[in-house]
């Protein structure tokens, strides 16, 4: 039998508490991370930040950053500059 104690359960998400905050892949392309980002929405999922995406996370960093409608995260990062020929 498991025990939730009040103080360690929530009855929503919330990424700022204790436990998971997101989850982050790397992609192996940047039309991949593209590719996906398209298709977020229809499969439930909000683009983050969508005012600077893809580099968000800063200039040098091109990345997909999604939440669903529970408030989890996934971040998806593609090559950096430097791995394109």
């Amino acid at each position: 039998m498991f025990e939730q104690s009040p103080a360690l359960t929530a009855q929503v998400h919330d990424r700022c508490r204790p436990g998971l905050n997101h989850l982050a892949f790397h992609v192996t392309s940047r039309a991949e991370l593209d590719d996906i980002v398209s298709a977020a929405p229809e499969n439930g999922w909000a683009l983050l930040f969508p005012d600077r995406h893809p580099h968000a996370g800063g200039p040098d960093i091109y990345a997909g950053y999604l939440a669903d409608a529970d408030g989890y995260q996934v971040e998806l990062v593609g090559p950096p500059s430097t791995d394109l020929p």
